[in-house]
């Protein structure tokens, strides 16, 4: 039996392959579905207390075997004028939070104070998180209108945009006083990272249908007429979208081994994928139905933006070719798998391969789900400097993980050109340009390749028998530099290897590799800083799941879609 090796991080790990990462079966929207519907969790809609102004509560439980969890959302009604995705925003259509229980009247009172007041309100450690969303304000009124009318809305319009409103955050882990990940870690539930975050966007999408059906609803009675109850099938293809800045790129090199667990499972995945010998019948049929689905996903992915426009064209080229390499290939020949994915390597683009990769893993959860335990890390431990180790290892090391930066001339000012700091207004990370605005001084340690490059430079006239403990106490300015190494050099997939402050640097690949893990569909950027994206399109409702239909709803079904 042939073991395929894993990819090498060299190829993996470089911004324009993770910028071209697609969702998968170990996508954690994806994870919490099958998990949902193998535990039975239940699912109840507990309160709804919303006026024909769209003001007001409700609230959505979900009852996992151990624990209650309850979305209380509060609706607004927002003037267009105070409607904006910045994250300087102070009002939102819709805010909430999901709460650890199910939450008494005075448990509402005291969250009506402060979750519509997101940053500027404070919460408790029996809230898991805290999100807020607006209206895409032309499809919502296209929905509402349809159905006070006494019809449906038009697919074609919903398939262009996907969402009816879009979270522009969804803060967990301590933000604003919730609770801490520590504190319900070791429950199963939310072993698997951001499972909190999904839940709660899942049950917002429920919302946001029963709040789009009450104002229809709404608006009828006041014409004296009956709307039309939205088709459920038009319900599951409508998602939760989402405006994602510069937030949450950061996030990949502050979290090195948790972002290696992650791309490690992935790999871990494609490489028992590509090792099988022999494909069944059962796993041939999905496969290729599921790239017909895909196909169709494909068909509704639409951007404006320059880059995205230019990868999309390539991945549709890309999957001709697969479509025409497809109707001559035996995938019941032995190592098919592995086949399609050399073939892919030679011959389509890296966004191509990527989505070939997602593609792959889909007929084997028997050999894929089980990697999702692996993704979690411990952000509590210590990762203690080993300053036994030599400065001959340690130049390996730099050499093996950062070959590029130490080739990289970084005198000269392309290759320094940005600089990530903190605003000092809402306390996000921001990319500003060094030589051109007064903020060197407030740098953040994000560009681990310069910072390489600069300790190997360091080390040039230091013996090798020398110990890193010796070199540390002349240099303490490298400590980070020597602790990250030696963590990378345990975590192969930790680190980008590419340069992040260059001024080539585009922070939505960055983005973009972190979204595809959420399981985000219609990345659409709006400039290389932020980017709206689709979450939960095509999935069942809370009430409707089951274990049927718990993990292919990523791709819309052909039957439904032709209909």
């Amino acid at each position: 039996m042939m073991n395929v090796p894993l990819r090498d991080p060299d190829t993996v790990m470089r911004l324009v392959r993770l910028g071209s990462l697609h969702q998968s079966r170990l996508s954690f929207m994806r994870i919490l579905t099958r998990r949902m519907a193998r535990e039975k969790w239940r699912f109840a809609q507990t309160e709804f207390h919303i006026n024909d102004r769209g003001e007001g509560h409700a609230v959505y439980t979900a009852y996992a075997p151990d624990h209650a969890y309850s979305l209380i959302a509060f609706a607004h009604n927002l003037p267009n004028e105070k409607r904006s995705d910045r994250v300087i925003a102070e009002a939102w259509d819709a805010t909430f939070t999901l709460f650890d229980g199910i939450p008494t009247p005075k448990d509402i009172a005291r969250l009506a104070q402060n979750i519509p007041l997101q940053e500027a309100g404070r919460v408790t450690s029996t809230e898991l998180s805290v999100s807020r969303a607006n209206r895409s304000v032309r499809l919502w009124d296209h929905v509402v209108s349809a159905l006070a009318a006494g019809h449906q809305p038009s697919q074609d319009q919903i398939d262009r945009v996907g969402y009816l409103m879009r979270t522009t955050a969804v803060y967990g882990s301590g933000k604003l006083g919730a609770a801490d990940r520590e504190m319900i870690a070791d429950r199963p539930e939310f072993a698997v990272p951001f499972q909190v975050e999904m839940l709660s966007v899942y049950l917002t999408r429920w919302f946001v249908r029963d709040l789009v059906q009450h104002m229809a609803d709404c608006q009828a009675a006041e014409a004296g007429n009956t709307a039309a109850n939205l088709d459920s099938a038009i319900a599951r293809s409508i998602g939760i979208g989402n405006s994602t800045g510069l937030g949450m790129a950061p996030f990949l090199l502050n979290h090195p081994v948790l972002f290696n667990n992650w791309i490690a499972a992935r790999e871990a995945a494609l490489s028992r994928v590509r090792s099988v010998e022999n494909a069944t019948p059962e796993a041939i049929a999905l496969f290729r139905a599921l790239f017909a689905r895909n196909l169709q996903l494909l068909g509704n992915w639409r951007s404006g933006h320059p880059v995205q426009v230019t990868k999309l064209e390539a991945l549709r080229d890309d999957t001709t070719r697969l479509q025409n390499y497809l109707s001559e290939m035996d995938l019941a020949a032995p190592y098919a798998w592995d086949a399609l994915y050399r073939w892919a390597e030679a011959h389509l683009s890296t966004e191509g391969q990527e989505w070939i990769v997602s593609l792959l893993l889909e007929p084997y959860g028997e050999i894929v789900d089980s990697l999702a335990e692996t993704m979690a890390a411990d952000n509590t431990a210590t990762f203690r400097i080993a300053g036994k180790m030599s400065l001959g290892e340690l130049r390996s090391l730099l050499e093996n993980i950062y070959g590029w930066a130490i080739e990289t001339d970084w005198a000269e000012p392309a290759n320094k050109a940005r600089a990530w700091y903190v605003s000092e207004e809402k306390l996000e990370p921001r990319l500003g340009e060094r030589f051109k605005e007064p903020i060197e001084a407030f740098e953040q340690p994000l560009a681990p390749g310069r910072d390489a490059a600069e300790l190997y430079a360091c080390l040039a006239h230091w013996p090798s028998d020398a110990t890193v403990a010796n070199f540390l106490l002349r240099h303490p300015e490298h400590r980070h530099s020597v602790r990250r190494s030696q963590i990378v050099g345990r975590a192969p997939y930790a680190e980008i290897r590419d340069n992040t402050i260059s001024d080539q640097i585009m922070p939505i690949d960055m983005l973009r590799c972190k979204l595809a893990f959420f399981g985000a569909t219609k990345f659409d950027p709006r400039s290389d800083r932020w980017v709206r994206i689709c979450l939960y399109g095509n999935a069942p409702m809370p009430p409707e799941l089951t274990q049927e239909n718990c993990d292919y709803w990523v791709y819309p079904d052909l039957d439904e879609v032709s209909a």
